[in-house]
């Protein structure tokens, strides 16, 4: 478990942070990026638990940013780096997951005829939010791996998870989804 005595250390005030194995890295590196935005979509997901009072949902989203914490973990600890404690990985079954709960919402909706619009909605809104910031980690995390190896897991449940939010998002919104009408060249939009 992980204890918390103090929040501040001061050891990042000149720019670099350590990584979970010690080692010492600029804030701007590519791994803090992506552990990063992984973090920022668990807060994301936070809006949505707040939003919905369907208790099912809620106890799922929070398994997922329970996933999350694994994943920033997994990415947080190199590949190479040596340990005496296994590091904490993120495995397929939580791919098998999210893809089991992406056909169960799916199998609900109407078969799409245009694109959608963020929103329909408070929850719906910001499961969209969190949709877009999947795809912002995903590519991250794909920029990590061009100067460190990583748990390539973590590329396809960020890519999983960012199917589901659009399920979940299209489910949330319901009858007020707003499908994109392109604009035609005289300036109206399409009926």
């Amino acid at each position: 478990m992980v204890r918390l005595n103090k929040i501040y250390t001061r050891t990042g005030d000149a720019g670099t942070t350590a990584l979970a194995d010690g080692t010492r890295v600029p804030k701007t590196h590519p791994r803090l990026h992506a552990y990063g935005t992984v973090d920022e979509l668990s807060a994301v997901l936070g809006l949505c638990v707040a939003h919905t009072d369907d208790a099912e949902l809620r106890t799922r989203i929070q398994r997922i940013q329970n996933d999350l914490f694994d994943l920033g973990a997994d990415l947080a600890v190199p590949l190479s780096a040596p340990r005496e404690v296994p590091a904490i990985r993120v495995h397929a079954d939580r791919i098998s997951w999210l893809e089991a709960w992406i056909d169960e919402v799916n199998a609900d909706l109407s078969p799409l005829e245009s694109f959608i619009l963020p929103g329909g909605g408070m929850l719906a809104a910001h499961l969209h939010l969190a949709r877009t910031v999947a795809r912002r980690a995903e590519r991250e995390t794909q920029a990590l791996t061009e100067h460190d190896e990583i748990n390539t897991t973590c590329l396809v449940y960020l890519n999983r998870l960012s199917d589901l939010m659009f399920v979940l998002a299209r489910a949330a919104a319901g009858s007020d989804e707003v499908l994109w009408k392109p604009t035609r060249h005289d300036g109206d939009t399409e009926s």
